[in-house]
């Protein structure tokens, strides 16, 4: 049997590293980047040897952290863009900045070149964009302070790219003598003209072609090319700004932030969003795969020094701007720990100063092992922070004294968003109170400024529950708007506190099941009283009576209920659920017809019209 040709093997082999390590690392709760990564590390050249040329995968994985950006531009609007500029130009150059004059400083210290020096501080300087948005998305705090300060500093730091690029051959120079320095000095000019000019062009082209070519495509009903175009859309972009020295991740923000108030917006969004997943996981993928574990073995104590100083310089500056930036102090350790680590662009400018002779292949391998730790220590720290740093600050934010905060309370609210917060204040209006978990912080801070017990973290861990006052609570309301999350919650909730009465949120009727299959009864689907209202007052409108329209619907949710309660024991049998469902509706038909039937007779018996409004008659 020959064996499979090397296009198919080395899908197999990523895949299969990736299905196996990241559903193990999200069990584990060490997040899914550090599972790509582990998985990376194992079949990359330095463990089993699977894969030989992670360069090269690395080359084409970073599609992917450019259509994840492309995506993030899709959910900023440029009035939004224009209302972050000063936290873009402002605290994004006092990162990349101050990291570097700190790291700089540390190197002049240590007898270092200053040219090298100069040019490895603000390579170390940058963070990784993918990994900082990676876990945003992941623990849902892209919409927060930190998530938003976050984006900015990494948005500058693409922007900052052509700069520190261009900067490491005129460092070299330094070494050679300056003969050649205004020959390099113009070409870098001319790069930064070119890259205003390819800014501007993605602007122009952005405002005056890019929605009439969508609408174009679009009218072909043919939602396969309207995919392809959309790729096509964030590779130019990319290769214009590749072209022009610039970050491909760039360009894809400014396409995607220009298309941001079009129609087409959630379409794009829908048909790259598994493109940009994919892709991504491959990038962290060869991140691992070129991590060189001889590294360690020969120089443990160069790289490891590199990653404390990496780590600590860069922690000590954020730390100091969260709380100049006003930060709330529980997102603090999120801010600091996803941009000390280091970032993917390093090993560009890594590699760029060992071509120009700035240092060696050994430093430059040590240097990509410094940042390849700090991403895969970016999971774990966060990990550290969740478990032990933010108990402590939650409880130093805690009212003192004279503010004290009211005692332990009787009921639970998991998740205070749009549906928490209605359940919050119709038991707030008539006097019950109620303990809330959010992981919003500045909520939290709002709702302590009014006297609530909240408490800021993740629901789904068992500590936060104990610590709120699930052992001595009667009931707890699952509000949360993530599926995976609210079944994590009734799970724990039925194994260590069987004593709760649980009243939970149902996305949908899949979810509803689930819930019930955990033993959960009192649930309530979040749609279906809004659209039975609806349908009341179109039934009114029609001509029936107010009472009649509400009969109907109560009948309508009520036999619904009983459907889906008879569907509980048949959800892992397909064709069980579908014959209930088709006879579930057969049954309601018939119970109307009926009703209409009787309404019918009565009416011509002159028993009265109470259904149909007098002026609806004719």
């Amino acid at each position: 049997m020959s064996a499979a040709p090397d296009w198919l093997q080395l899908p197999l082999v990523l895949l299969g590293a990736a299905v196996i390590a990241v559903p193990l690392a999200r069990w584990a709760r060490l997040g899914s980047v550090l599972g790509y990564l582990i998985a990376g590390v194992l079949v990359g050249p330095s463990v089993l040897g699977l894969v030989t040329a992670p360069a090269t995968i690395l080359e084409v994985a970073e599609f992917g952290v450019v259509l994840m950006m492309f995506l993030v531009g899709l959910e900023l609007e440029p009035r939004r863009l224009w209302a972050l500029r000063r936290p873009i130009f402002g605290w994004g150059s006092l990162q990349l900045l101050g990291c570097a004059g700190l790291l700089m400083a540390l190197g002049l210290a240590l007898g270092w070149p200053w040219p090298m020096t100069l040019v490895l501080s603000l390579g170390l300087a940058m963070s990784s964009t993918a990994v900082a948005l990676a876990v945003l998305a992941e623990r849902n705090l892209g919409r927060t302070t930190a998530g938003q300060s976050v984006l900015s500093v990494a948005l500058l730091q693409d922007i900052a790219a052509i700069p520190v690029l261009a900067l490491v051959p005129i460092m070299a120079m330094q070494g050679m003598g300056a003969a050649d320095a205004p020959a390099e000095a113009g070409d870098g000019a001319w790069q930064a003209l070119k890259a205003v000019l390819a800014i501007l062009g993605i602007v122009l082209g952005g405002r005056l072609a890019l929605r009439p070519a969508l609408r174009w495509i679009a009218n072909s009903h043919t939602p396969e090319i309207f995919t392809a175009a959309a790729l096509l859309l964030v590779l130019s972009t990319a290769a214009l700004m590749h072209s022009v020295g610039l970050s491909m991740a760039l360009g894809a923000f400014l396409a995607g932030v220009l298309l941001a108030e079009s129609e087409y917006r959630r379409e794009l969004e829908t048909d790259l969003g598994p493109f940009k997943g994919l892709l991504l996981g491959l990038f962290f993928i060869a991140v691992g795969m070129g991590l060189d574990l001889s590294v360690l073995t020969e120089q443990p104590a160069l790289v490891l020094s590199l990653l404390a100083a990496l780590l600590l310089c860069k922690g000590l500056l954020l730390a100091l701007m969260a709380g100049w930036m006003k930060i709330p102090l529980l997102e603090r350790p999120v801010f600091v720990i996803l941009l000390a680590q280091g970032g993917e662009f390093g090993f560009v400018v890594f590699q760029l100063a060992q071509q120009a002779g700035l240092i060696s292949a050994a430093q430059n391998s040590a240097l990509v092992a410094a940042v390849a730790l700090s991403l895969a220590c970016t999971p774990a720290l966060l990990l550290l922070a969740d478990r032990l740093l933010l108990p402590k600050l939650a409880q130093g934010q805690r009212p003192s004294a004279e503010q004290a905060a009211p005692e332990p309370t009787p009921i639970l609210i998991a998740g205070f968003g749009r549906y928490g917060q209605i359940v919050g204040r119709l038991l707030y209006a008539n006097g019950f109170q109620a303990t809330v978990l959010d992981h919003d912080a500045e909520a939290v801070e709002s709702l302590r400024q009014f006297g609530w017990r909240v408490y800021f973290g993740d629901a789904t861990r068992l500590d936060l529950l104990r610590t709120a006052g699930a052992e001595q609570a009667r009931i707890l309301v699952i509000a949360v708007d993530d599926v995976a999350q609210s079944l994590a919650i009734a799970s724990l909730a039925r194994e260590h506190f069987p004593h709760l009465q649980v009243v939970a949120r149902a996305r949908n009727v899949r979810h509803y099941l689930q819930l019930r299959a955990l033993g959960i009864t009192l649930i309530e689907r979040e749609t279906l009283d809004a659209a039975l209202m609806s349908g009341r007052s179109i039934l009114e409108l029609l001509g029936l009576h107010a009472h009649a329209a509400r009969q109907l619907a109560w009948r309508f949710r009520r036999h619904n209920v009983q459907q889906l309660e008879q569907m509980v024991p048949l959800q892992h049998d397909a064709k069980a659920l579908i014959a209930a469902a088709k006879e579930a509706r057969l049954q309601l038909e018939a119970l109307f017809a009926m009703e209409r039937e009787q309404a019918k007779a009565q009416g011509q018996q002159g028993a009265g019209r109470a259904w149909i409004k007098p002026d609806a008659e004719h």
